[in-house]
């Protein structure tokens, strides 16, 4: 092995390659025995409360081949896998074409975490709660991976399996997250809702979007075992002057796919209420932001 260690640390082991395939080795034969560090900040988090205890901590900042900028890659707006989310909340193409993204990313955690923190962190924790998933789904996000079989991608839909679990191999490194950049205008909109203002982890997220073709996509987080994302293509929805009844019945009907449950955040009772409020509002901002170009307000 060629990468850079630093020897054994309480316990562990910390290995800096210099190649992804290095990297993909050490994942192979290690498994579960071995961890990856890009932002760190779920993964120290995990490692001091003994949640886990890796053998060794794979550091991906130095392997050349993964990017940390934000590029527009032919039809794609594509997110490099060390990309912070200060980046990402910053980056006027993200602003431009997914207001709703840039707002998620915004609430994750402090600014201290959100200029350590990287979007493929948020994504393979797979928490139900992670803030930027839901914008991710509306826009049909796409994960790429490679491991000792190649690349592979992935859509960002079929990516989760349940809490803190993914469709990732063990031997798998995310390269970088591939949005499709818009061909028509879109609103779109996120909504959060916590216990206290500040940090604090979602009790319920939503995002909606709602495009020129009358096609209204929602994608909810923390009401369910992973982020579920439903579309209404009926184009009811996306008519702004729909009667308040007719709106209702459709948003509920959009809803009935989530399973809320009780927790320390909120009993399961108040999601359900609390969803089909923060659905209307949504929608409604995204009403808004379509009739202004897309732009958020």
């Amino acid at each position: 092995m060629t990468g850079q260690s630093t020897g054994e640390r309480d316990g562990f082991r910390l290995v800096r390659p210099q190649r992804i395939e290095e990297a993909v080795s050490l994942l192979a034969d290690l498994g579960p025995d071995a961890c990856l560090l890009s932002g760190g900040t779920d993964l120290l988090v995990q490692i001091r409360a003994r949640k886990i205890s890796p053998r060794v901590v794979i550091d991906l900042k130095k392997i050349s081949s993964l990017r940390a900028d934000i590029v527009e890659a032919g039809p794609f707006l594509e997110i490099g896998a060390l990309a912070l989310l200060s980046d990402i909340i910053r980056d006027p193409r993200v602003l431009r074409s997914f207001p709703a993204l840039a707002e998620a990313a915004s609430t994750v955690g402090s600014i201290q975490i959100r200029n350590r923190a990287t979007l493929p962190g948020n994504i393979c924790n797979a928490s139900p709660a992670a803030d930027t998933l839901p914008a991710l789904l509306v826009h049909d996000a796409t994960v790429n991976l490679f491991g000792k079989a190649g690349q592979r991608s992935v859509a960002l839909a079929d990516f989760f399996v349940g809490p803190g679990k993914t469709v990732r191999l063990p031997d798998e490194i995310v390269t970088s997250i591939r949005l499709p950049l818009p061909r028509q205008r879109a609103g779109t909109a996120f909504e959060r809702l916590t216990r206290r203002r500040g940090v604090d982890l979602a009790t319920i997220n939503l995002c909606c979007l709602v495009d020129e073709a009358r096609r209204t996509k929602f994608a909810f987080g923390a009401v369910g075992p992973r982020p579920i994302i439903t579309v209404d293509d009926s184009g009811r929805l996306a008519d702004p002057a729909i009667g308040d009844p007719e709106r209702e019945r459709l948003l509920v009907k959009l809803i009935a796919v989530t399973s809320p449950i009780s927790d320390v955040r909120a009993s399961r009772e108040y999601r359900a209420a609390m969803l089909l409020v923060m659905s209307r509002r949504a929608l409604e901002k995204a009403h808004h932001r379509l009739a202004n170009g897309g732009q958020g307000d």
